[in-house]
């Protein structure tokens, strides 16, 4: 029973907290569909994929359809809640949180290893640069490449064990999944060719020739 009250409380606080916090928190893009739609929108998101990009070498395109698909980005997505008898929340499938959808163990590891000690799961930035650090450890241990965002996706979802033991392939869902994370880069990386150039021009130059 008090394992019940403790979680009930837990919950009760992170709820109190999250709408505290909603009044200051950046909404998700209005159009999810078009890459150069989501940048134009939150220019700041394309200064921290850019950044992620030089960082870890990893194409902006892959990343960002794959947080489309792990939480359509809002920045305080996570797992939905199990309730005991219907009505008493025992706490969620996982640990899962943020734009990225990042487990609390792995995001811990990826503190440690990329020495960002004060970066958190609901700030874009930390959240893209995460999913770079992700990407690239991905092509070190499986040997995926960088670009392929339908084996890159299948390596977030099942971790870096899972995918080497092949666990995927008793999961059709998760193949089609990936899948359309696979088409949804495609679409991303076209999209970006025809509006990086606009968006990498700074906001002086936007002010006197826009």
């Amino acid at each position: 029973m008090k394992k019940v009250q403790l979680a009930f409380k837990t919950t009760l606080v992170v709820v109190i907290s999250s709408t505290l916090l909603a009044g200051c928190a950046t909404p998700p893009p209005k159009n999810t569909s078009n890459l150069c739609d989501i940048f134009l929108e939150h220019r700041d998101w394309y200064n921290a994929a850019s950044d992620m990009r030089d960082k870890w070498g990893v194409p902006i395109h892959v990343p960002m359809s794959m947080m489309y698909q792990e939480s359509s980005f809002k920045h305080n997505a996570q797992p939905p809640m199990r309730w005991f008898l219907g009505f008493i929340p025992y706490g969620r499938a996982s640990s899962a949180y943020g734009y990225s959808q990042a487990k609390t163990v792995t995001w811990d590891e990826y503190v440690k290893e990329a020495n960002r000690f004060w970066a958190s799961r609901d700030n874009f930035d930390d959240a893209i640069d995460f999913m770079g650090w992700y990407i690239s450890k991905s092509q070190r241990i499986n040997g995926v490449s960088k670009w392929d965002a339908y084996a890159q996706y299948l390596n977030y979802h099942e971790g870096w064990g899972g995918y080497k033991r092949g666990t995927y392939r008793n999961k059709a869902w998760l193949v089609q999944v990936a899948k359309k994370v696979d088409s949804r880069a495609k679409d991303y990386a076209s999209q970006l060719k025809t509006c990086e150039e606009d968006l990498q021009r700074g906001w002086l130059w936007r002010m006197f020739f826009s």
